[in-house]
């Protein structure tokens, strides 16, 4: 096989990406954008000595699973890689993806793991669910200014300020920002330059609250006019309906956040207020939390929701349990966890999310979480040692990053024999890697709740239940 080279394959599985998978004379190919059952000509792009990468060029026939996408540049865009796949499919390739993983990684035998999992926890309306929006701005070749989202693996701006799977009032917000870019002459920042003004507009959305928002990522520390542009943007926010008719949004938020640093981190450390609070609330069930510009909160609350009570549910607190929740955040499982629990203690290495933690805590009256700052593989080996092997905890909450935990904090939680400990996941195959290694050390899989986060994309959230042999 070589590059540029057309053939026509059969799609047959689809990768851990959400790109379809298919075979020509054995040779494998990534084909993105197709789905299982398309037949198609495809283009060789990459071509390796195994395996290569290729693009759609005609479609000879089409999956009955293929559905029209809702946003038209959801081909090009990097945000959503399945909305050309039906729904139901979607949710099934996630269930197996998971599945995959715990047989494959994992060491669980088919027929053992089959009773543990329960079925996948779907969306009702698997669009506009995101209450986080992060949009680079850049500008096209006449020099006006754009705003979107990156193509996929690149850093070329898709112009889209109507998205599909975002909020419906960023629709609104956008075309105003763009609009008094223009008319101010505010120049937007170049990467490879270093130079301009508006880097990225970041939104957030109360879905309980309708609090809305608005933070403009700058490269100083001024932004012409900011007052006056807030005005106009509470106006909008103000007026708008989505297309349900519901309204009763309000600019709860104006900001500016300055990065200076040539840098594809997006925000800097300094927050600027210009209107309104440096924070919205929210609620996920009966909990309230305080939301920063430098706060990581779940961006899908319709399922966050599912999940902690999920999450709740496997840890079955009866209200006399010590809880230890790792990567806690601004404490959002820590404070469900409490409501049931005698004690909880949270660990987060972002002292930023830890002080939202405490906020968050005293918001809702719960006195029985306590917080600490730094890595969760440092301080808990380190406060274990210090007890001198006398720390316990009846329940255990795992919430890691996408590389999963070390085995230096599982060897820790082990050491600390919980009853059960909940491993909420965001990639299927360091969850199977961190069950194996936890069975190894005493604990086995009791069950598996795959729940979808993040429709149109290629990721699925796992809540696992481990309990001690």
């Amino acid at each position: 096989m070589v590059k540029n080279q057309i053939v026509t394959i059969t799609i047959e599985d689809i990768g851990n990406d959400g790109e379809g998978i298919g075979k020509y004379e054995g040779y494998t190919l990534f084909v993105k954008g197709a789905v299982i059952g398309d037949v198609a000509k495809v283009k060789v792009l990459k071509a390796k000595k195994t395996y290569g990468y290729a693009k759609v060029e005609e479609l000879i026939s089409t999956s009955p699973d293929r559905v029209t996408p809702k946003c038209p540049v959801a081909g090009r865009c990097g945000g959503c890689q399945l909305q050309h796949l039906s729904y139901e499919r979607q949710l099934a390739y996630k269930t197996d993806k998971v599945k995959n993983c715990l047989i494959r990684i994992g060491g669980i035998p088919e027929q053992q793991l089959e009773p543990m999992m329960e079925p996948i926890i779907g969306m009702e309306e698997p669009f506009y669910y995101r209450n986080k929006a992060q949009y680079p701005v850049g500008a096209d070749k006449e020099g006006r200014p754009v705003m979107g989202f990156y193509a996929g693996h690149s850093h070329n701006i898709i112009d889209c300020t109507d998205c599909a799977i975002q909020e419906p009032v960023n629709a609104v917000i956008l075309p105003v920002i763009k609009a008094f870019m223009e008319e101010k002459n505010i120049s937007a920042y170049d990467e490879e330059a270093g130079k301009g003004l508006l880097r990225h507009v970041l939104t957030r959305v109360g879905f309980q609250t309708k609090e809305v928002m608005v933070c403009l990522i700058i490269n100083g520390k001024k932004f012409p006019d900011a007052e006056i542009l807030a005005k106009k943007v509470a106006a909008v926010i103000k007026e708008f309906k989505d297309e349900k008719g519901n309204g009763g949004y309000v600019l709860k938020s104006f900001c500016l956040n300055v990065n200076t640093e040539k840098t594809n981190v997006i925000l800097g450390q300094e927050i600027l207020p210009v209107y309104g609070e440096n924070y919205i609330t929210d609620y996920i069930g009966n909990i309230k939390y305080q939301i920063s510009p430098l706060s990581f909160y779940q961006v899908n609350p319709q399922q966050t929701v599912k999940l902690y009570e999920k999450a709740l549910e496997y840890a079955e607190l009866s209200g006399n349990e010590i809880v230890w929740d790792l990567y806690c955040g601004i404490g959002t499982i820590s404070l469900f966890l409490a409501q049931k629990a005698k004690q909880v203690y949270g660990v987060e290495i972002i002292p930023q999310a830890i002080n939202d933690a405490k906020v968050n805590s005293k918001l809702n009256n719960l006195e029985n979480a306590e917080f600490f700052v730094g890595a969760a593989e440092d301080v808990m080996p380190a406060k274990y040692k210090e007890s001198q092997g006398t720390m316990k905890a009846d329940v255990i909450c795992v919430d890691p990053p996408r590389k999963g935990c070390e085995e230096s904090l599982l060897d820790t939680v082990a050491a600390m024999e919980p009853k059960r400990i909940v491993y909420v996941s965001c990639d299927p195959a360091t969850l199977a890697r961190d069950v194996k290694y936890l069975e190894e050390k005493g604990y086995e899989l009791v069950k598996v709740c795959p729940v979808d986060q993040f429709a149109h994309t290629g990721h699925v959230e796992t809540v696992v239940l481990l309990a001690a042999k």
